[in-house]
């Protein structure tokens, strides 16, 4: 039987090993889906506290229970480590690491150059190796196969190398690992078909594509599309307001049209790990070959400057009942970058919060589930607790992530003054409420009701 064959074999009859490396918003939710089909699995990650906690069986990940984590935890399914040694006993090890950019905005590769640095140094005969972080087009050749190949290891014979790039979407509660297509590239052939047989045990449906570039840069692809389409419809957004026109009427009606739309919201800004973060690696890899792209600048432009207009648009609301911003009470209301989940990365709301103090503003911020997070000057801020008497005391509140737990009858009933930025006040139609967009808070059904 061929090398590559036995791993398939393996794979299929689930006595391979596999090991995870990073156990975050990507890695714990897979190494749980291959622990589930009935893989033993090893759970890398360098932090102690993380690992100490997956091992009592204690999830920090709010789209992962505790009690599904500790199931597997009790059958000895699933063991988490910091010991790098232990990948030498894993037959395929997936990368699931961070991979954020540095302060010139430049990718920072040095989570997978670890990583890869870990695993050539317990590299075993017959191994695949398979990177899920986002990055740029040609990191699987340059940091995964030609390190391990500079060893003497050859590709097909003695390892296989794939790219699969991650589709994580916290709180998401269609669509979760398992239902996600999930595209996949490989080196070669072989490694295709060895990923491929290393998926298709817990993915429903796999996706070949042609090279580990086509899967990278299909990813980047996916998340610079939303961005430059949310830095349009924030831009129609401000255009708007200048014209008095109500962008989220405008938006429900361009909806109607059954073909050629596709629906995207204005808000405070873009958040997570992929959308502010995806177009910059693009772009990064595109001055290589000398290809500058305006629509990328341009969208990352537009979409850094909405935290900024959520501060205008807070000093002219605090304007119009004679109130300057600049010793103001403001009161945030979520601080996670989307609703109902606990995800601060690169969350707006935290640019809001700042340039909110920078312009004199005393600021608190309300958010049971993203409940604190550490500041530009690495002070720990956190929220405080969900009473909506307190809300009163506040000059002004900003709607920033509506989670489902906030009850906007009682938010508008408390508040004296509220700024809207995600339009979810609308239906009350109250002069308490200052929206994006342009226009009055009005509900149009209730406007052409005939009196």
């Amino acid at each position: 039987m061929k090398k590559f064959e036995k791993i398939k074999n393996d794979l299929n009859k689930k006595e391979a090993v596999i090991a995870v490396m990073g156990l975050g918003y990507v890695g714990l939710p897979l190494a749980i889906s291959f622990a589930e089909a009935g893989f033993q699995v090893i759970g890398f990650d360098p932090s102690e506290s993380k690992v100490t906690l997956v091992n009592q069986g204690q999830s920090d990940i709010m789209d992962i229970t505790s009690e599904r984590l500790s199931t597997l935890i009790v059958k000895e399914q699933l063991v988490a480590t910091t010991d790098s040694k232990s990948l030498a006993k894993a037959d395929a090890i997936i990368i699931c690491v961070p991979t954020p950019l540095t302060k010139s905005y430049e990718p920072d590769i040095s989570y997978i150059v670890n990583a890869v640095d870990m695993i050539r140094a317990n590299m075993t005969p017959n191994t695949v190796v398979v990177l899920e972080s986002t990055t740029y087009p040609g990191t699987s050749k340059e940091l995964l196969y030609a390190p391990i190949e500079k060893d003497g290891w050859k590709l097909d014979e003695d390892f296989y190398v794939c790219y699969s790039p991650e589709r994580v979407d916290p709180g998401n509660k269609t669509y979760q690992t398992e239902n996600t297509p999930k595209v996949l590239g490989g080196m070669t052939p072989i490694s295709m078909q060895v990923g491929t047989a290393l998926y298709e045990q817990v993915i429903d449906h796999v996706v070949p594509v042609a090279s580990t570039e086509v899967a990278e840069m299909s990813k980047l692809l996916e998340n610079t599309f939303r961005s430059i389409n949310i830095a349009f419809i924030n831009e129609m957004s401000l255009l708007c307001e200048k014209l008095d026109i109500d962008v989220w009427e405008t938006i429900e009606a361009s909806s109607t049209k059954p073909f050629g739309f596709m629906r995207f919201n204005p808000g405070p800004g873009i958040g997570g790990h992929c959308i502010p973060l995806d177009p910059i690696y693009l772009s990064w890899k595109a001055k290589e070959v000398n290809f500058f792209s305006r629509f990328i600048e341009l969208a990352q432009e537009t979409n850094h400057q909405m935290p900024e207009h959520v501060v205008h648009k807070a000093m002219k609301t605090l304007n119009g009942i004679q109130k300057a911003l600049s010793g103001s009470r403001v009161l945030l209301l979520g601080m996670a970058y989307k609703e109902n989940i606990d995800d601060l990365r690169e969350s707006p709301s935290i640019s809001v919060y700042e340039n909110l103090v920078k312009a004199g503003a005393s600021v608190d911020f309300c958010d049971p589930l993203a409940t604190r997070y550490r500041d530009y000057n690495g002070v720990t801020r956190e929220t405080i607790p969900l009473d909506y008497n307190r809300f009163a005391s506040y000059d002004l509140v900003i709607m920033l992530t509506c989670h489902d737990l906030f009850d906007k009858e009682q938010i508008l009933a408390n508040s004296s003054l509220i700024l809207d930025t995600k339009n979810v006040m609308s239906p009350f139609g109250s002069s308490k409420v200052t929206r994006f967009g342009g226009g009055p808070a009005v509900d149009v059904e209730k406007s052409l009701t005939v009196q």
